[in-house]
């Protein structure tokens, strides 16, 4: 619980647990990736393993060192 101010999820299938349910209070979609999806791809691909409650935690820390925001665009 209360772990969203120290993780993100980039979402590469749908993970349908991580919504909002009766039991859950779910996590809400606040970006996009619109470049650099060969980097999200080798994310996917490094080792994984349980860390306590958790499975797929990556063995060693992936670092992320640039992120560039870009504000929304506004739909009418």
């Amino acid at each position: 619980p209360h772990s969203a101010t120290s993780q993100f999820f980039i979402n590469v299938v749908d993970n349908n647990f991580l919504d909002k349910s009766t039991n859950n209070a779910g996590y809400a979609v606040f970006g996009r990736v619109t470049k650099g999806m060969d980097v999200v791809d080798k994310i996917t691909k490094v080792p994984t393993g349980r860390a306590g409650p958790h499975q797929d935690v990556p063995k060693q820390p992936v670092k992320i060192l640039s992120v560039n925001i870009k504000a929304a665009a506004v739909q009418k």
